[in-house]
């Protein structure tokens, strides 16, 4: 078990300085943050005062060494934009993006599961056809189609929930929430079932496949010969299986809902992580663009290590120790 948390650990480790220098090469070719920062009219002495200033006058393995140094502490430095620390503007908006992202998965993980074991059960069926189909339009509409679909019907034609926005929040310290008032939920609803339509398909999708691959092995035929009932097989034995690769692809699509949420904050206006990458890939605003890359990458990274544990915990098989030199 320790050999696996550290051998994960290392991964995660590479994979990090990976995407850190990705994020420092930004830094390198897209625009000139001097000049961004103190405009065409600065002097030379006040270029060269921020040069030293920001340490981008040392060598390249310095400045990343101290990149990646200040990036592990969480701090990148000055918004181009905007002026203010970029880990400040990312505090302010990770909440919403975070609240986003788990409503989604809420959505698509409560229903997704249960239309999925009802399309394995029913195969055939005009019920079970109707939800693939739904399922099929699902995976195959782009998330910003969805959304316009969803604000002109629920927002425009029948006027019943907001279509941009967060609402009312409440505060807590540097944290906030919409989730303990009723214009937060309005406000929420939308945007979070839009994100959700994809992963809920998809997760729909393999439980149904997992769930009819289980149904026909070997224990399933031998349950049924021994008398079981229909339900102490299907959910008893059957769906258990069928969690094990389940839960791999919702841990990993936690990850993708954060991370993929740009298109829908944007479609709602939703202050989120989301949003603001957007606005700094329209300005140009090196920092905070790296800020979100490592951001995300550490959200996959962290998301991937939880699932592996417990794909580990949940399967007793991972748990048998390897003869030296086995595969």
């Amino acid at each position: 078990m320790l050999a696996f948390i550290l051998r994960r650990l290392l991964q995660a480790l590479v994979v990090m300085l990976t995407v850190a220098f990705i994020a420092f090469m930004l830094f390198q070719y897209v625009g000139d943050p001097v000049t961004s920062l103190l405009g065409q009219d600065a002097t030379q002495e006040q270029r060269e005062q921020l040069r030293r200033d920001l340490g981008i006058d040392k060598p390249f393995p310095v400045q990343f060494a101290r990149f990646a140094a200040n990036a592990a502490q969480g701090e990148f430095g000055l918004s181009l934009r905007q002026g203010r620390k970029v880990s400040t503007l990312i505090a302010e908006r990770f909440p919403a993006t975070l609240e986003l992202a788990l409503a989604a998965a809420v959505i698509a993980l409560g229903l997704g599961l249960p239309l999925g074991v009802y399309a394995a059960l029913r195969r055939g069926r005009f019920g079970a056809q109707l939800v693939m189909t739904l399922s099929l339009l699902g995976v195959s509409l782009p998330t910003f189609l969805i959304g316009i679909l969803l604000i002109l019907v629920f927002s425009v034609t029948l006027q019943w929930l907001p279509s941009f926005g967060r609402g009312e929040v409440v505060t807590f310290g540097s944290w906030s929430t919409g989730l303990l008032t009723r214009d937060g939920w309005q406000h929420l609803l939308l945007p979070a079932l839009t994100l959700s339509v994809f992963q809920l398909a998809l997760i729909m999708r393999l439980v149904r496949a997992e769930m009819l691959e289980v149904l026909r092995s070997d224990y399933i035929r031998f349950a049924r010969a021994r008398g079981l009932r229909d339900g102490s097989i299907h959910f008893g034995h059957a769906l258990r299986n069928t969690l094990v690769p389940v839960i791999t692809i919702t841990g990993l699509q936690l990850g993708s809902l954060i991370a993929f949420a740009i298109i829908t904050e944007t479609v709602f206006q939703w202050p989120g992580m989301g949003f603001l990458f957007i606005q700094a890939v329209q300005f140009a605003d090196v920092p905070v663009m790296a800020a979100y890359l490592c951001l995300i990458a550490l959200i996959f990274v962290a998301v991937n290590l939880a699932v592996d544990l417990l794909y580990f915990a949940v399967d007793p098989r991972l748990r048998v120790e390897r003869p030296l030199g086995g595969h």
